[in-house]
């Protein structure tokens, strides 16, 4: 489900998917539709890291880490798989972040912190690339280490604990033919790769451009998703009977997550 870089979004928090898997030959075990459970996902624990403080705001924990004003308007952020963003101070407790990508909203969220400034609460609305099918999302984060002080009370290093998505975010379908393995999401996301490891294109996404499948065995591959060329994160799909297991390493970041699906 990626994009995984959403969930975890720098802090729309989520990114997005980290699910991808597939074989080469008929009655493939990959093969089908499969509904992530995120009662049942372990997500990185290493912390976001973000302040606003002065009228700036600070993701810190964003790879690269960068600044902008905190003044509603959009604002050029480079190396990311969006390109403004957008942060307003709703009041002393929330924040409204927008993440645009090509004057196309990508992402909205808004983070409001609870009265003893322990637990952060995410809301988001994803607008997918090549889909009219709007993904919601809600995450909840606790506080680690001690609240900085002299900034807005969202400040501080927050390690996720909850995480739900709408339906259409956690669906994903494989069909493998030959020595191919196709993959869509009801968000529009799809590609048709061979499993040698050569890259093909992805699409409908706004952190991947290219994605290679490897075939370890029968029942295990290895996707190398790409944007520009670059790594932004390698999964680990194995599926046993009607259960896929996908170990999701996000580069950039160096987080790695654990998400669990079942057959439908």
């Amino acid at each position: 489900m990626s994009r995984t870089a959403r969930l975890i979004l720098c802090i729309a928090f989520l990114a997005a998917a980290y699910w991808m898997p597939q074989a080469s030959f008929a009655a493939s075990p990959f093969d089908g539709t499969w509904r992530v459970d995120l009662g049942k996902t372990k997500i990185s624990p290493k912390p976001i890291v973000f302040y606003l403080s002065q009228g700036w705001y600070h993701c810190v924990s964003c790879s690269p880490a960068y600044d902008v004003q905190a003044d509603g308007q959009d604002h050029a952020v480079t190396g990311q798989t969006f390109d403004t963003l957008a942060v307003t101070a709703v009041d002393p407790s929330t924040i409204k972040v927008v993440y645009k990508k090509d004057g196309k909203v990508d992402t909205e969220s808004t983070r409001s912190v609870s009265a003893d400034g322990k637990l952060l609460t995410i809301k988001s609305t994803s607008h997918p690339m090549s889909s009219d099918q709007l993904v919601t999302s809600e995450a909840t984060a606790k506080l680690v280490g001690t609240a900085p002080s002299a900034v807005h009370a969202t400040s501080g290093s927050w390690q996720i604990n909850k995480v739900s998505q709408s339906d259409n975010a956690l669906l994903v379908t494989y069909k493998t033919t030959g020595d191919e393995i196709t993959m869509s999401q009801p968000t529009g996301e799809t590609y048709t790769a061979t499993l040698d490891g050569t890259d093909a294109p992805y699409k409908g996404s706004y952190s991947t451009d290219t994605v290679s499948i490897k075939k370890i065995d029968a029942h295990t591959i290895e996707e190398t998703d790409k944007r520009g060329g670059e790594v932004v994160e390698v999964d680990k799909i194995t599926v046993s009977g009607k259960t896929m297991t996908i170990v999701a390493n996000v580069k950039r970041t160096d987080r790695t997550s654990t998400y669990v699906a079942t057959k439908k």
